[in-house]
């Protein structure tokens, strides 16, 4: 039998699931769970990992202290009279804010709508509670409702789901990151729940209620991140295992089962007798759901923490970070490992090469790329480690089950949990006998020569003092430079490639001095292949206003193209079409609903904030257009129709700030092509 055989017959599948439900005994709320970041919650479910990391052998464990912004969410015991005058309790969900009433108090409480400034007008909500309807999927997030009500003067916000989240079922509760000041009060409620008090309000328009809520944001707190290791020949080249262990409610999916596959994983890999080359790391993450006050980017915070302040050390050691979500659920027909544009090549040749596994879906295995903002594996990326996830986004889970009470062990499919144990613990031997890091950068740079290719400068709303010329030219010395950084990438893989071949099969034959003195004079390349993927991140990887990731130049484009649309589009007179097209650029689509108060506070927060606060969408956003004015006044003309109407003035502003996009537009050409040049062509 050999050394994979015995690592996929010590998979112990019912060791990891029993850990998961151990797991939900940590809660905040004693009714509906809860394990936020900094809470005593989340400590004791630290504790529990701890212990479990020495149970099974782990050596080198420690616990690693960061400072996050904490949150105990107790309770928040809503309680109305019915129809009948018999008292009522409804149970709420919570956000990351602040209200403690010391016991249950009264309040009133109406219902306006969606929570827009419009649902406002003549309305005094001052020191109420105001009910409103969210899809957070497909128009806005909790925070802009919340602030909203929180000017008007209002005590608190209760959101009821209206589609985008918890659709699974009538009494589904949701929580998600609040983005926003704990001073704004949020709450959450079940649709079962409105509707029978938005049919008390319809009648009498405003009902008295009693709120007993113990919600507490306490900033700057101490919370811990737990690891543990295999220890490996090489004690300082790592390969990373990473899960978060905070929660809402239960946790069972997301992400209990992908912390205790961490452990599964380990636990296999020792009972086998296998002997890394390399350090097996294990994190237990904290505060990845949330864990920052008023701040866009206030996930992910407890990864953040750990490779940007408790170890930056790890960058340049660490040749992988393996990041688990949700490993316990068939998301869409096929498992997909989402990675970094760099490692897809060597995970697409892996998957040709594997052993037979559990079958637990109808398709293949594959890879994507890039990764996403949204799992503690971006955090890692920008600081310079290689990272993928498996992919947890396929599938109605996000919309039905995700942070809901439903996110529990009934959705549990032991197939695929197995299939992610037995995958990623293959992947884990085949990267342990690399002595390169295996990154290939053609990849990124063929999709970024697509990218480039597309740009054209033919706008005819530009001032005459712009020269389109100039993006031309600088376009095809990039697009020079690209091939010949493309040609040095192939290259270089290549000769990885080869090493890590001779290296696997001087490990197979037993040769250990010789295996071991390629791995030695191999460093400096390594180092160097590492120093490039941080570039690679630093200069490409900008994310959208709603987190998704793009490259600098994909960003510009699309603004360049809304704004032409736009012109082009009061230039014919149809209003309706231009606003259209100016709803799609960067965050103006908050301008059509909420008052410019709170579309400033969530634009400004972005760029006035220090980096501790903003973690890692630290300079990730691209310069902001703001058109809220253009909205306002496109929106304030009502005769849209009529032939006379003029939309010079409006025009003229869109103009100018499409001349701005084509300026930042030949910067950044300018700006990429300097780092090809620097850091990815040996010619």
């Amino acid at each position: 039998m050999n050394i994979q055989e015995k690592i996929m017959e010590n998979i112990d599948i019912n060791y990891s699931y029993q850990l998961a439900k151990r797991m939900e005994n940590y809660r905040s709320n004693e009714v509906l769970g809860y394990r936020p970041a900094g809470s005593v919650a989340e400590f004791e479910t630290g504790e529990l990992l701890k212990n479990e990391m020495e149970q099974i052998g782990l050596s080198q464990i420690r616990k690693d202290a960061i400072t996050v912004d904490g949150w105990e969410f107790h309770k928040a015991v809503l309680t109305y009279t019915d129809e009948d005058g018999i008292q009522k309790d409804i149970q709420l969900g919570a956000y990351q804010t602040t209200l403690v009433t010391d016991g249950s108090k009264e309040f009133s409480l109406v219902y306006r709508n969606k929570g827009t400034k419009k649902d406002y007008e003549g309305v005094d909500v001052k020191d109420k509670l105001v009910l409103v309807d969210i899809n957070q999927r497909e128009e806005w997030w909790i925070n802009y409702p919340v602030y909203q009500a929180h000017l008007k003067g209002a005590k608190a916000l209760i959101a009821v789901q209206s589609g985008g989240y918890g659709e699974i079922d009538e009494e589904s509760l949701n929580a998600q990151d609040i983005a926003g000041p704990d001073d704004a009060p949020a709450f959450s409620i079940s649709r079962k729940d409105a509707k029978i008090l938005k049919s008390l309000l319809k009648k009498r328009g405003e009902i008295k209620v009693f709120l007993d809520s113990d919600s507490r944001v306490k900033k700057n707190c101490t919370t811990y991140n737990i690891t543990g290791c295999i220890p490996g020949k090489h004690k300082d080249r790592i390969i990373l295992l990473s899960a978060h262990y905070d929660s809402y409610f239960s946790g069972f999916q997301d992400d209990n089962t992908a912390v205790s596959m961490m452990f599964g994983i380990a636990k296999a890999l020792i009972a086998s007798g296998y002997t890394p080359n390399n350090t097996i790391m294990l994190c237990a993450m904290a505060a990845e759901e949330w864990g920052v006050v008023d701040s866009n980017f206030d996930w992910s915070t407890g990864a953040y923490e750990q490779i940007f302040t408790a170890h930056p050390e790890w960058v340049g050691k660490v040749i992988a970070d393996l990041n688990f979500e949700l490993p316990a659920l068939a998301h869409g027909t096929r498992a997909r490992i989402r990675s970094c544009f760099e490692y897809k090549n060597f995970l697409e040749k892996f998957l040709e090469n594997l052993p037979e596994l559990t079958r637990a879906y109808p398709d293949e295995t594959t890879i994507t790329a890039p990764i996403e903002t949204w799992s503690d594996d971006f955090s890692m990326a920008i600081a310079g480690i290689p990272s993928m996830v498996n992919d947890f986004t396929g599938g109605k889970f996000m919309e039905t089950h995700y942070h809901s009470q439903f996110d529990n062990d009934k959705f549990y499919d032991e197939k695929v949990y197995r299939l992610h144990h037995e995958l990623f613990s293959l992947f884990i031997t085949e990267l342990d006998n690399t002595a390169v890091v295996p990154l290939c950068f053609t990849p990124v740079l063929k999709k970024l020569e697509k990218g480039i290719q597309s740009i054209t400068c033919d706008s005819i709303f530009v001032s005459d003092d712009f020269k389109p010329e100039n993006i031309l030219q600088k376009k095809e010395e990039l697009l020079t430079v690209l091939q010949a950084a493309k040609r040095t990438a192939q290259k270089e893989y290549l000769q990885i490639s080869d090493i890590n071949k001779t290296y696997r099969s001087l490990l197979d034959a037993e040769k250990t001095d010789e295996a071991e003195n390629l791995f030695t004079s191999s460093r400096d390349l390594e180092q160097t292949v590492l120093q490039k993927f941080k570039a690679e991140q630093d200069a490409f990887v900008r994310i959208d206003w709603y987190g998704n990731v793009h490259y600098p130049h994909e960003i510009l484009q699309q603004k360049i193209h809304f704004l032409e649309e736009s012109i082009l589009n009061l230039s014919e007179n149809n209003r309706n079409k231009a606003l259209q097209n100016i709803y799609e650029i960067d965050n103006n689509a908050y301008a059509f609903m909420f008052d410019e108060e709170v579309y400033n506070h969530f634009t400004n927060y972005v760029f006035n904030q220090p980096k501790e606060r903003l973690k890692w969408g630290y300079q990730r956003l691209m310069k902001h257009t703001g058109l809220y004015p253009v909205v306002q006044e496109l929106l304030g003309n009502q005769d849209s129709m009529q032939k006379n109407i003029s939309y010079d003035k409006e025009m003229q502003y869109l103009k100018k700030v499409l001349k701005d996009q084509y300026h930042l537009l030949s910067d950044s050409i300018a700006d990429s092509c300097q780092v090809l040049k620097n850091s990815f062509i040996d010619e």
